[in-house]
């Protein structure tokens, strides 16, 4: 199918972004859709060819050099919203101080589509389906969102608020991420879909910390799961300073789909995907912590 008309810009920098964004939507309240970003556009060009988005002016963020790019930030690493999946999976300061985020972004897609996208439009675009939020929320991420009134941050805990719908206004761009770095933890994204291109039935991310052979802290997030990425809080307490013993990390991960709501769709059913979180939660904690 063919979009429907619109406007494109290509800004050279944020604030000339954030200047055509005013004035595509003068008024975030009633200009919902008026103004959408393409920050890689493998989620929105799909969305664009079947009329599911009819924005008025797409704003293309791929000459913001400044959105591009990792630093190391002492206690944390800062990922520019631009940065490629396939530029993440490579970067070794992820690989040393968040080795999560890397492995999860190898599991996206297929090459093609991990050179064009960007860790900041796929947590943008925040489809509970996508494997990236799930992993923003066990690392503790924050998202830097700059807008007409200046810059805010936001924890991934409060930044994804429903299907497809962020803490992000109209007029606002998510230019950066701060991931904290995690000395002495180990990690593993477990993750279940039916080809290797699709969306997640389930995905699973894992933070391990073992002190003296016990599993002091664990920490869970879980894709596919609800309309946002979800905590697995249940597993996390009931892990908490067990043994590192493959029989004590499954009788925790039972606890993998409490207070979760997963969709059923043509996909799979609901009670399977609660299934799937407690089977691939206990496999993500024991490889995680080498088991």
């Amino acid at each position: 199918m063919i979009p429907s008309t619109f406007t494109y810009e290509q800004p050279a920098d944020v604030s000339t972004a954030l200047e055509i964004m005013s004035r595509a939507a003068p008024d975030p309240q009633e200009a919902d859709g008026a103004v959408t970003v393409l920050a890689g556009g493998q989620s929105l060009v799909p969305l664009l060819r079947f009329r599911l988005a009819a924005p008025d002016v797409v704003v293309d963020l791929g000459g913001c050099a400044e959105l591009q790019g990792i630093r190391d930030m002492g206690d944390h690493l800062w990922i520019g919203a631009m940065t490629t999946h396939h530029d993440v999976i490579r970067d070794p300061l992820v690989a040393e101080h968040c080795g999560l985020l890397a492995q999860a972004t190898r599991t996206v897609a297929d090459p093609a589509v991990r050179h064009r996208g960007t860790i900041g439009g796929s947590l943008a675009h925040a489809d509970p389906a996508g494997d990236l939020p799930a992993v923003a929320l066990t690392l503790n991420a924050e998202m830097i969102i700059d807008g007409p009134d200046g810059q805010r941050e936001v924890p991934a805990g409060e930044f994804f608020l429903d299907y497809l719908t962020s803490a992000l206004e109209p007029d606002e761009l998510l230019t950066g991420i701060r991931i904290p770095k995690w000395p002495g933890w180990t990690f593993h994204y477990e993750k279940f879909n039916r080809t290797a291109q699709a969306w997640a039935l389930v995905g699973v991310a894992a933070a391990v910390q073992r002190v003296h052979g016990d599993l002091a802290e664990v920490r869970v997030g879980l894709t596919n799961m609800g309309a946002t990425p979800v905590r697995a809080r249940g597993v996390e307490q009931a892990a908490r300073g067990i043994p590192a013993q493959r029989r004590a990390v499954t009788e925790a991960s039972r606890q993998a789909s409490s207070g979760t709501e997963p969709p059923s769709d043509t996909h799979a059913q609901s009670d399977y995907r609660r299934h799937l979180a407690q089977v691939l939660t206990g496999r993500a904690i024991s490889r995680a912590a080498g088991l």
